[in-house]
């Protein structure tokens, strides 16, 4: 269990779910979803909430928490989400309402991974750390925090990417499409 208390259970049919339980002791009254989770959280933050992949390194986990204060939710700090199936990563990022942010170029196939059913994957190449710093500035300054003139909507920057996804990498110039 990690610090959020998240266990995989067993869900209605052969489906695989992901609860959110209180403490040992018996905890909330009831189960409280991911989505409920998610909503209640997205309401306590302007922070950009993102799910990150175990692939990524603890540097660049450092780097957006203390230098671009986004709100991160990394795996490897999960022991149950550790092991967790990409699709089941997918989902996951979906129901905390979090922008999915990878090294897994597989993330870009819209058949194992339907950009409808998702909160916006962010796919990420770069050589090395700075080059990945460079990109999560541009990232943030684009897609987490455009200036007023080009913002959509406030939910617009809590989920840019929202049923789309983007692959950001050395020669990317800030496109969003």
């Amino acid at each position: 269990r990690g610090r959020l208390g998240i266990q995989h259970g067993a869900g209605a049919g052969a489906h695989r779910h992901f609860g959110v339980f209180g403490s040992e002791a018996g905890g909330l009254h009831g189960h409280l979803n991911l989505g409920e989770l998610g909503g209640i959280i997205e309401g306590l933050t302007d922070a950009p909430r993102v799910y990150c992949y175990a692939n990524l390194p603890a540097r660049l986990i450092r780097f957006m928490r203390e230098h671009l204060r986004w709100d991160v939710f990394f795996v490897m700090e999960e022991d149950d989400l550790r092991r967790a199936s990409d699709i089941e990563h997918f989902r996951m990022a979906a129901q905390l309402r979090r922008t999915l942010l990878t090294l897994d170029k597989d993330y870009l196939d819209d058949v194992l991974f339907p950009p409808a059913e998702g909160s916006g994957v962010l796919v990420m190449s770069a050589p090395h750390q700075a080059q990945f710093e460079r990109l999560l500035k541009e990232v943030d300054r684009v897609l987490f925090r455009p200036s007023p003139d080009t913002r959509t909507s406030v939910d617009a920057s809590r989920m840019p990417l929202l049923g789309r996804k983007l692959h950001v990498h050395t020669d990317w110039q800030g496109e969003t499409k």
